[in-house]
């Protein structure tokens, strides 16, 4: 039921699309005034950007959070002084999701694949990061497993590690990807041009 929930939100949520740069753009408007915007890429239906932004206590819009993509550049900032350059190595722990998994990569992180350890915890509905030397530890979870009530799998979690990049998997569950494609199905109906936008409430 918890599935058919946000499959049924999805769907009565009011849809705008707008295909720019080889993208389609979709944003969403739920019945409680949160928002979720996504960016596919147009040539492989991958996800690159989602985020989610709620409206503030003080009746106007809040930030943007993003949920899968590239972290807000800070590269600029980076440039500007040795002091700041220096936090540039710092591990950056992003999401970037493939068609059957969901995909986390922290980049900066030095260390040989046997020195860490990531495990499922199902009590706390999360990831955790471990390394055996205690230089980086990381907690999170897939909001996609959540919003559907979906249970943890340690056996879908998969690490590599390469070019001082750690990249951990899950592998997508049955439910998700029927989702996902009948969501991509509803996107693909909505007529966004590069001159506009249309909305698109799904009945």
């Amino acid at each position: 039921m918890a599935v058919q929930s946000w499959s049924d939100l999805l769907k009565a949520s009011t849809k705008t699309a707008l295909i720019h740069d080889g993208k389609r753009k979709i944003h969403y408007l739920f019945t409680d005034g949160k928002e979720m915007a996504e960016e596919y890429d147009l040539t492989t239906d991958e996800l690159i950007v989602r985020k989610w932004r709620s409206k503030s206590t003080l009746k106007g819009q809040g930030p943007w959070e993003i949920e899968v993509g590239e972290p807000v550049p800070s590269t600029v900032a980076c440039l500007e002084s040795d002091v700041i350059k220096e936090n540039c190595s710092n591990p950056v722990f992003m999401r970037k999701d493939t068609k059957t998994s969901f995909l986390w990569r922290v980049r900066n992180l030095p260390y040989p694949k046997e020195v860490y350890n990531i495990s499922v915890e199902p009590d706390q509905r999360c990831c955790i990061i471990r390394t055996n030397n205690k230089k980086y530890y990381k907690k999170f979870n897939a909001p996609d497993l959540d919003r559907s009530q979906l249970p943890l799998d340690s056996s879908a979690l998969n690490f590599t590690h390469a070019n001082n990049t750690l990249i951990v998997s899950y592998k997508k569950p049955k439910e998700i990807l029927t989702i996902e494609h009948e969501l991509l199905q509803e996107m693909k109906k909505l007529k966004g041009t590069n001159e506009g936008d249309v909305d698109c409430k799904t009945q």
